[in-house]
């Protein structure tokens, strides 16, 4: 059998961001947050030559993470119209396929009390508020560090533990304390579906006005000197000779909240996430020079995973750069008055583990928000004000996707 080089064999798609390197802390059984609860999920540095070379996912010193579900009955259960149930994603690399929730919709759970989207805003403020200061404490010249808010669809997925009882985790058993101690991630891979009707009909409805189409290939290298942090090198094409061209090269974004919300009376989860992102402008000459020689060796191929490869022996430049992951996106952007909407199609691959995704995301931005946040006196109840009506217009439009997991 001929040789096949490992960025040309198949591999299975992991539909969906998985921070399944990460391992989030868990909440107490009580519905109210902990707010201002920081974690160090920093992990202490490796030399370059222990580095595995994944593509990780980076979380600031005093990153606030937790999860919560909104629909619970009176009592504080799960209804009995929700059941958790796995779904076969073999790119997880795992003997156990992860947990969801899923709502039969047939059954009408217990009315809440109030309305869902006060609900979350209330549960999400404070932390908000507390991850926004640590960005300021962090000392970060926020003209150079770009923060960002946005809300993101898609479903929860809770990895099974061996210190958590399998049948623990069966239909009709989880509880929240349960699910709380198991690691999760969020599959953001939704169906074409949904995404011709956001692009269609909630684009019109919300009055969002189309801006560009972007075609972008991301280049993520790992750095001997920056031994927590990939830089993504964004790259569009030459076309006359097809070659990459590179206009920015970014440090990855460091996430300072992220809160997982299971909405139970909806069949899509919401995740929100405040992160930051700082733009490599003081580069050396000779850094420019190696980083330009990896990106100038890339060639197009549209038969491999992620849309580029590399001649053997040339992805990695001087033992100081080594290329790690390659994506090629193609998104279309729509903008309102306080609202980003990105509709992207993305093809991944990981070089070093082989693992290749395809995904379809929606990703919302709420622009405005950070806008006021930005300013020296915000007031609380404005952006508390502020976060209800986008979460009502999400609740209303964004969470509802029909056949998701081909699951019922």
């Amino acid at each position: 059998m001929a040789y096949i080089p490992p960025h040309k064999r198949h591999s299975y798609e992991a539909a969906g961001s998985s921070d399944r390197h990460y391992r989030p802390s868990p909440i107490p059984q009580s519905l109210v947050p902990q707010f201002r609860r920081n974690l160090n999920l920093r992990l202490p540095p490796k030399p370059f030559s222990q580095r595995s070379g994944k593509i990780v996912y980076n979380y600031a010193e005093q990153a606030i993470s937790t999860w919560f579900p909104v629909g619970l009955d009176h009592n504080h259960q799960f209804p009995s119209s929700v059941h958790v149930d796995s779904v076969p994603l073999p790119a997880f690399e795992r003997t156990i396929n992860p947990l969801v929730l899923f709502h039969n919709n047939n059954n009408q759970s217990v009315e809440q009390m109030r309305s869902p989207w006060v609900y979350i805003a209330e549960n999400v403020v404070s932390n908000l508020l507390s991850a926004f200061q640590n960005v300021r404490n962090e000392k970060l010249d926020l003209e150079d560090v770009k923060p960002k808010l946005v809300a993101r669809f898609g479903k929860i997925l809770f990895h099974e533990s061996p210190s958590i009882n399998e049948e623990t985790t069966r239909v009709g058993l989880a509880t929240e304390t349960t699910l709380s101690q198991l690691k999760r991630s969020f599959y953001t891979n939704i169906p074409n579906s949904y995404m011709e009707n956001i692009k269609g009909e909630v684009a019109q409805k919300i009055k969002f006005d189309f801006e560009e189409e972007k075609d972008l290939y991301h280049v993520k290298l790992c750095d001997a000197t920056l031994p927590n942090s990939n830089i993504s090198c964004k790259c569009s094409v030459i076309k006359e000779d097809k070659r990459l061209q590179l206009y920015k090269i970014e440090l990855q974004q460091v996430r300072h909240m992220v809160i997982d919300i299971s909405c139970l009376d909806k069949n899509l989860d919401l995740r929100l996430m405040l992160s930051t992102k700082r733009i490599l402008t003081t580069l050396a000459d000779d850094e420019m020079q190696s980083i330009r020689s990896l990106i100038n060796s890339a060639i197009l191929d549209p038969d491999v995973k992620g849309g580029l490869r590399w001649p053997l022996g040339r992805t990695s430049s001087e033992g100081r750069y080594c290329v790690v992951g390659v994506s090629h996106t193609i998104a279309k952007d729509y903008k309102s008055s306080s609202l980003r909407l990105k509709v992207r199609h993305a093809d991944r691959y990981n070089f070093r583990t082989s693992i290749a995704e395809a995904t379809r995301e929606i990703t919302l931005k709420l622009k405005n928000i950070v806008s006021l946040l930005q300013e020296q006196e915000a007031e609380v109840s404005l952006v508390s004000e502020m976060l209800k009506d986008h979460l009502r217009l999400i609740w209303d439009h964004f969470l509802c996707c029909e056949h998701f997991f081909d699951m019922k």
